[in-house]
């Protein structure tokens, strides 16, 4: 059962692209690179060449003559005869090339020779990705692919363009959804916060129709992680790494979500985790929101490296980690408890990281203003509240009113609440985040 996903209409529009270059895919573990890339593949090509150099190590020998195309071709060919180069109708798929990074070298090659198709994929866990850029600079097309958002799990549901572009419209015309509409997607929506987007769980869940066997799933994939941390994670304290990773729901949980590595363990200070954090951010596996120095434009180099909070960039793993109790209740009842807020705002910072929105939020000196997200257009910024109740919005209004923030004029309030608009807030739903960048960039044009 193949899942759709986002990918795949990037893929078309990159094989008809008559000047399109080698294709290098990244993305964190078990996130349905390879299933996208050879569900296209097979459909698209006469001749799909494979090569796995986690599980093939014999392939890693195929450069050792020079990175030329006929070289290499020759190479592949003589380890397995029965693979086929069809010119102009071939696709070759160098997968997992964390294991050999090198092989990025002949990506100039193989787009000056230009009777191949190539694909790079492999696991941010351990892609050496400064090498393979460096070695195919000019030379390469990226794609970052995630697990899936909430889009691609309504696709996988059975709902087609049309209920989306419906969900948009009533955004757009702040149009309230009816009662059944809002009862529908909300239980579609809090499914989708449990489960999460790993393309294995979805598929258990669809199938089954029920949530048996996907924590065992989620479990699984976040010991792999930690798997790979130990294999990849060289030069650097692997223990620590493992440490951050598992302890961020606890500092979720917290009241004040800002990560501290107090936290971690007694006098822990952050030179003692130096690089810890980056290593998971760029493995794809951690989220990092940054504290805005003053909430203005523009956002680059206006914030503290230092004030951050970390988020899971899949909300389902983040459930998976929680007490089974708490667990059952939450696919039982849907009751999140305690960790309301903390579900939901990482459910938010993976909405916007799934659109490409970048991470940041804002804490007065003295902590009484803070707002959880924001959004820019071209001459605005937007602050995005989070509310995992029905108080009012202090800050958001002080944010919109006050004298000193010339740039905000606007906010966004998601909660459990229908669509509306009072005193310059546009209050949605939940569920209508994966729209938010497309709504921002249609309303503030100016």
């Amino acid at each position: 059962m193949y899942l759709r996903r986002k990918i795949d209409d990037f893929l078309k529009s990159w094989k008809n692209d008559p000047n399109h270059l080698p294709l290098v895919i990244k993305g964190a573990r078990q996130i349905g690179k390879t299933e996208s890339i050879l569900e296209f593949a097979n459909k698209s090509y006469a001749s799909v060449v494979n090569l796995n150099f986690a599980l093939e190590r014999k392939y890693l020998s195929i450069a050792d003559d020079g990175y030329d195309v006929a070289s290499i071709i020759r190479n592949i060919s003589l380890i397995d005869p029965s693979k086929q180069f069809i010119e102009h109708d071939t696709l070759i798929l160098f997968d997992e090339i964390q294991e050999y990074p090198d092989i990025a070298t002949s990506l100039k090659s193989f787009r000056i020779d230009g009777r191949f198709d190539v694909i790079c994929s492999g696991s941010l866990l351990g892609i050496n990705y400064k090498k393979i850029h460096s070695n195919s600079v000019g030379n390469k097309t990226d794609y970052e692919m995630f697990s899936m958002d909430f889009e691609e799990f309504l696709w996988a549901k059975g709902y087609s363009a049309q209920t989306i572009d419906e969900i948009y419209t009533h955004m757009v015309e702040g149009k309230p959804f009816s009662d059944t509409e809002m009862k529908v997607f909300k239980t579609l929506f809090l499914d989708y916060c449990v489960l999460g987007g790993m393309p294995a769980v979805v598929r258990q869940y669809i199938e089954t129709g029920t949530f048996f066997g996907t924590l065992d799933i989620q479990n699984q994939i976040r010991l792999d992680y930690e798997e790979d941390i130990r294999k990849y994670a060289e030069g650097l304290d692997q223990a620590k790494i493992v440490n951050i990773y598992r302890n961020i729901p606890a500092q979720l949980a917290k009241e004040n979500k800002k990560f501290q590595y107090s936290k971690l363990a007694k006098s822990a200070r952050a030179r003692e985790y130096t690089g810890c954090i980056d290593w998971l951010k760029d493995a794809g596996v951690i989220l990092q929101c940054f504290c805005l120095i003053f909430p203005e434009l523009p956002l680059q180099g206006n914030f503290d490296e230092d004030k951050f909070k970390l988020y899971y960039p899949d909300t389902g793993l983040l459930i998976s980690t929680l007490d089974p109790e708490t667990q059952e209740d939450l696919r039982a009842n849907k009751n999140l408890g305690v960790y309301k807020g903390a579900l939901y705002e990482n459910f938010i910072a993976e909405a916007f990281y799934k659109q490409g929105l970048q991470l940041f939020y804002y804490v007065n000196g003295n902590a009484t203003l803070e707002e959880d997200f924001f959004i820019r257009s071209i001459n605005n910024l937007i602050p995005v509240e989070v509310k995992s109740n029905r108080q009012g919005s202090k800050s958001l209004r002080a944010l919109i009113f006050g004298e000193k923030y010339s740039d905000i004029s606007f906010g966004i309030k998601l909660g459990d609440f229908n669509i509306g608009m009072e005193d310059n807030i546009y209050t949605f739903p939940y569920y209508c985040a994966f729209l938010l960048k497309k709504f921002v960039a249609g309303t503030f044009r100016e």
